[in-house]
């Protein structure tokens, strides 16, 4: 494969779209409420109209609006169908040629779920066919690799994500260019590179969504980093709760190897790059990557103290780079657009973009990528619409069990790393869960603590002895038998738990708990025991 093979592919692709496509959302979102039977209907519609020769139904990935599914986008139209059934098949196939209106409801295109996004990570989400190939080089796919490869030096792509600003976006948002040169520095005989999709977090499903929708993305994003670092074997560890993920990551790779762009002397280049999948069990502390590396190993996954970091002794003793889903997504996009362009979109110290899961008590729920900065109040009133039924909102949970609730009156907050971390949450991996006037705050807490418990590997005390202790607490809290002092002592055993905890998971569990004391603490009182009334013999 050369690069004039490569576009000679792309420009075929793209001359056999020419003509009316119906974009059909065949992400698990869509699939689970019948997208299936949507896009057969579209099919046997289109045929039965005679239009198969100019209108195509095409299976692509996540269109954002999960609250509006099935969901259908015709081209060159732009118009997006809503809530669509098989029944409305016909409707919208007749709409094509004038022959009356489509019984669905469209989607309004200048609504701000929409036109405040800046597509980066998701720019071909929702696009194309993720399933073929051809459709992703027809996007520029492969390309930014090709110029890696050939006329860059590892230095250089360093360099360039260095100067970029990107920072990783599994959580802790360590730089990564920095991260990619300390594996590069260090002297081995094999390097690895691994991509963590281990997406634990309840109510969030942005690497799973990208997985699904552009699986080429990362693939390409991973290689580039492989090349960088001087790496010759990658690893995807995917949860195994996300099937069609893998079943599509299955398909790319084995695509990627037929072309070359897998394998040895890619792009007629010395560069070799495999790629594996691992499926994991479904252990979230297998999110955090010692675990995880013992789990790819065949190991128990559970964590290990740092240092020596992964950089210097990882899979099997060898350097290795870990980095997440929408991490290595945004490589391809900074290697062909330039660390200039892509430094320039967001804040001082967050550059770039970040791709939310909107979820919870929120109208339009769905996946949603912003620049950094952006205010919470944009993305939660404008963007989401706001809770249903006239409801407000109450607070906006982020990042997960590691993160915390953000009450109502710190909704003009701009989303970066500093910003959330000095209100006590994280942005995580992208999980953001909207919570009304209808929830009690101690059970929120409480579920995100019952959570940690239960997914705590138990290695160290802290965190195994430690969160049963918190729910314990919190159980008497929201049974009215706990006392003022009570509340107290569960502050310093969060604090205790965040400081000497072994991982992530343990360090970060008692967030939601001590963001929920700090700003609802009314309601943790308002279930404290009543002192009982003295006796009338006293």
């Amino acid at each position: 494969m050369d690069l004039t093979e490569l576009l000679e592919i792309g420009e075929k692709e793209r001359q056999g779209q020419t003509g009316i496509r119906l974009r059909v959302c065949v992400a698990a979102g869509c699939l689970s409420a019948n997208a299936q039977a949507v896009k057969q209907s579209l099919e046997a519609a289109v045929a039965e109209a005679g239009l198969a020769g100019s209108v195509q139904v095409t299976g692509v990935g996540c269109l954002g609006l999960c609250s509006g599914g099935p969901l259908v986008a015709v081209d060159p139209e732009n118009i997006l169908y809503e809530k669509v059934t098989p029944g409305d098949a016909p409707s919208i196939v007749a709409a094509l040629t004038g022959r009356g209106p489509a019984t669905a409801k469209q989607a309004d295109f200048n609504h701000p779920f929409f036109t405040r996004q800046v597509p980066i990570v998701l720019e071909n989400s929702g696009k194309i066919d993720p399933e073929r190939i051809e459709d992703y080089i027809a996007a520029n796919g492969y390309q930014p690799l090709y110029h890696a490869l050939r006329e860059m030096k590892p230095t250089e792509v360093i360099d360039t994500i260095i100067k970029s600003g990107l920072r990783g976006r599994g959580g802790a948002g360590y730089p990564t260019g920095l991260k990619w040169a300390l594996v590069a520095k260090v002297k081995s005989e094999r390097k690895f590179i691994v991509c963590n999709a281990d997406e634990g977090d309840p109510g969030a499903f942005m690497d799973r969504s990208v997985l699904e929708s552009d699986p080429h993305r990362v693939l390409e994003g991973m290689a580039i980093a492989a090349y960088a670092v001087g790496a010759d074997q990658g690893f995807i560890y995917v949860r195994g709760e996300y099937p069609l993920a893998i079943s599509r990551l299955q398909t790319a790779i084995r695509q990627a190897r037929k072309l070359d762009l897998l394998g040895s002397q890619i792009f007629e280049s010395p560069f070799h790059f495999r790629v594996d999948l691992r499926i994991g069990a479904g252990a979230f502390v297998c999110g955090e990557e010692t675990a995880l590396m013992g789990s790819i190993e065949g190991k128990r996954g559970t964590p290990r103290p740092r240092p020596p970091y992964p950089a210097e002794h990882g899979l099997w003793g060898f350097p290795t780079l870990i980095n997440n889903v929408e991490t290595f997504a945004n490589i391809p996009a900074i290697i062909r657009n330039g660390a200039e362009w892509f430094a320039k979109i967001g804040t001082e110290k967050s550059k770039g973009t970040k791709v939310f899961a909107l979820a919870g008590k929120i109208k339009n729920t769905g996946l949603i990528e912003v620049p950094m900065g952006t205010p919470l109040r944009t993305i939660i009133e404008e963007m989401g619409g706001g809770v249903p039924d006239g409801g407000t909102v109450k607070a906006v949970q982020t990042g997960g069990p590691s993160g915390g609730c953000i009450p109502t009156q710190a909704l003009d907050t701009p989303v970066d790393y500093e910003s959330l971390a000095s209100l006590g949450s994280i942005m995580g991996s992208g999980g953001m869960i909207v919570i009304d006037q209808q929830n009690n705050m101690v059970d929120v807490a409480r579920f995100f603590m019952e959570f940690c418990k239960d997914e705590s590997c138990g290695k160290c005390v802290p965190c195994r002895a430690g969160t049963a202790q918190i729910l314990h607490l919190l159980d008497k809290v929201r049974e009215g038998r706990a006392v003022a002092q009570d509340l107290d002592t569960l502050d310093q055993l969060c604090t205790m738990v965040k400081q000497t905890s072994l991982c992530g998971l343990g360090q970060s569990a008692p967030n939601p708990v001590l963001s929920t004391l700090r700003y609802f603490r009314p309601e943790y009182e308002a279930f404290l025991a009543k002192p009982e009334p003295p006796s009338a013999a006293a």
